[in-house]
């Protein structure tokens, strides 16, 4: 078993980028059990990426979030985002239990974007938030971290 971090998000489009970023920032790490999957946005196939993983980290960039970050724990809905060509997290995760599939530890890290442009670069508010999104995912992942939530 396995910690996924699926990520997603237009790299094209300034602070979009963040949730790629961040996966990338982590795949750079070589993390033992950390797997990092980016994409442009969920989509129902991941539920095949999620099956078999222990814990689930969904990250996206947010014009919403307040900065830098903010965690949640998603639970499994049914919403219209289901019959589109992108998912919520709560919809991915109510396809990962339709389909009888063990749902991981799931949380989701909404990181705070400032700028949304086609072609724009990230901003430098994006830069701070982001690397405070990293230091909290790399204490997260951390053996310490993951042996303290299971013992208590």
């Amino acid at each position: 078993m396995h910690t996924l971090i699926l990520a997603w998000g237009n790299p094209s489009r300034g602070d979009d980028a963040l949730g790629p970023l961040l996966a990338e920032a982590i795949a750079a790490l070589n993390l033992p059990g950390v797997v990092c999957l980016t994409d442009f946005q969920l989509q129902i196939e991941h539920a095949l990426d999620v099956r078999d993983c222990q814990r689930l980290l969904l990250v996206d960039a947010s014009a919403s979030a307040a900065p830098p970050f903010e965690i949640s724990r998603p639970q499994p809905a049914a919403d219209p985002s289901l019959f589109s060509h992108a998912m919520s997290p709560a919809a991915l995760l109510q396809v990962c239990a339709d389909l009888g599939h063990p749902l991981p530890e799931t949380w989701l890290l909404a990181i705070r974007g400032e700028q949304f442009v086609l072609g724009e670069p990230l901003s430098l508010s994006a830069q701070k938030h982001l690397a405070a999104a990293v230091d909290w995912v790399r204490d997260w992942t951390s053996p310490h971290h993951i042996t303290k939530r299971v013992l208590t």
